[in-house]
């Protein structure tokens, strides 16, 4: 991919514009629906993890405990 060191990778090269700009209608649409794919992804990722981090701690409370340590050496 044509990067240029010294651009900020938050703002689309100057190149990237130009490929797109290039592409023909359909595939215009087919890029958008490419991108929400990709930030429908990575919000469900936190989603997913935001999930995680708040049963932790009562997992930890269900799973660390004396009645079940005999499954801790299995």
């Amino acid at each position: 991919m044509g990067t240029d060191s010294n651009c900020d990778p938050l703002v689309p090269s100057p190149e990237l514009i130009r490929k797109i700009r290039d592409l023909p209608a359909e595939r215009i649409a087919e890029l958008e629906d490419f991108v929400d794919f990709l930030r429908l992804r990575a919000v469900d990722r936190e989603l997913t993890r935001a999930a995680a981090r708040m049963t932790e701690d009562a997992l930890r409370r269900v799973w660390d405990n004396p009645d079940d340590a005999e499954y801790d050496h299995l």
